[in-house]
């Protein structure tokens, strides 16, 4: 059987169109990882080189299980070339192959979380600063914000907002701390995670030749979960994608609540006017809910001043009416769910754990 016979029509419209930047708006449940592990697996039956497709995902989970799919429908031996995974390990990849260009060796190290704490209390106490007002966590995540709204220690220290913030939260040497950081790192040959965002688009950025060779491998760049990325993986996919244009992102601007941690809604919003003659292609039909929860939910994410437009719809029977039940206190609505699943529990069985969600 054809996989394509698979599809519904909107899902076969997405899969099949590949040349031109193209924006898949998909619903909740309604076949978001299908479609783009279909994408992939056409474009390499129509002939394009695995080589010359990068898929980004936010887990590697979700790279992996991708793989694996499209390995089932195409065969290991071309899959397996695919650059497929994460921002940060395609980043790695690269900036492996590139670090000489930005001062590194290629055998730089990673830091985690762990290692960059342990960096910023050091530099906290020989500066000789109150450790207990300059929370490790803290300062971290200032300069994580920083690193991802393409902020370097220069442009951070002349950035008033940001200045006035630390002033106001009294941590006023924030941005000594992190041009201290980042010399630190430098100086033993090594990256934190948002340095592997940081520094590619500064690779990018700063070297024409190297950004021209990776524009020539990437003929097509698909980008999963497009609600949640910020301005500094916009600023990455928008540079590869300049020369072929034939990127295809997927997501939902109705489930983008990653804003406190930089997720920036605008680049799904506003991507057919960033790609100018983009296709848009809209998924909306569930696979997960009844239509009563669907009706429910489309009344509420239907009131939002700035979105784009659908409405999901089930096949499925009518099903039960949702309740509402108003709790206090999120301990209060934990008791509440742990009971409702004792009683249901206790009224059939038969029924497992797994069985609930």
């Amino acid at each position: 059987m054809n996989y394509l016979d698979e599809l519904n029509p909107a899902q076969r419209a997405a899969v099949e169109y590949n040349e031109g930047p193209h924006l898949v708006i998909a619903g909740a449940g309604s076949g978001k990882t299908r479609v783009l592990t279909y994408k992939i697996a056409y474009l390499l039956q129509q002939g394009v080189n695995a080589g010359n497709i990068l898929a980004l995902t936010f887990t590697n989970k979700a790279a992996r299980e991708m793989k694996t799919r499209i390995a089932a429908l195409v065969g290991e031996h071309v899959a397996r070339y695919l650059w497929m995974g994460t921002f940060h390990s395609i980043c790695s990849r690269i900036l492996r192959q590139e670090a000489e260009y930005i001062g590194y060796t290629r055998d730089f190290t990673i830091y985690d979380t762990t290692d960059s704490k342990s960096v910023i209390k050091h530099i906290v106490k020989d500066m000789q600063l109150d450790e207990k007002q300059y929370k490790t966590s803290v300062v971290l995540g200032r300069i994580s914000m920083a690193k991802n709204q393409l902020l370097s220690p220069t442009s951070y220290s002349a950035n008033r907002e940001y200045i006035m913030q630390d002033r106001f939260a009294r941590i006023p040497e924030v941005a000594r701390i992190y041009a201290e950081y980042n010399r630190r790192l430098k100086a033993c040959n090594a990256m934190d995670f948002d340095d592997l965002l940081f520094m590619t688009n500064v690779l990018f950025k700063n070297n024409v030749e190297v950004l021209r060779k990776y524009q020539e491998y990437f003929h097509y760049l698909l980008v999963d979960e497009y609600q949640d990325t910020n301005r500094l993986q916009y600023e990455i996919i928008a540079l590869v994608a300049q020369k072929h244009r034939n990127i295809c992102v997927c997501g939902d601007d109705d489930q983008s609540i990653y804003s406190w941690r930089g997720a920036d809604v605008g680049n799904i919003l506003d991507f057919p006017k960033i790609f100018p003659g983009t296709k848009v292609v809209k998924l909306e039909q569930n696979y997960r809910s009844q239509p009563a929860i669907l009706h429910a939910a489309n009344a509420i994410i239907g009131t939002g001043s700035r979105r784009h437009e659908k409405k999901l719809w089930s096949a499925f029977a009518e099903g039960g009416k949702p309740k509402i039940s108003v709790l206090d206190r999120d301990e209060n609505e934990a008791s509440f769910i742990a009971d409702l699943i004792s009683a249901r529990k206790s009224e059939r069985p038969e029924l497992k754990y797994r069985d609930f969600a």
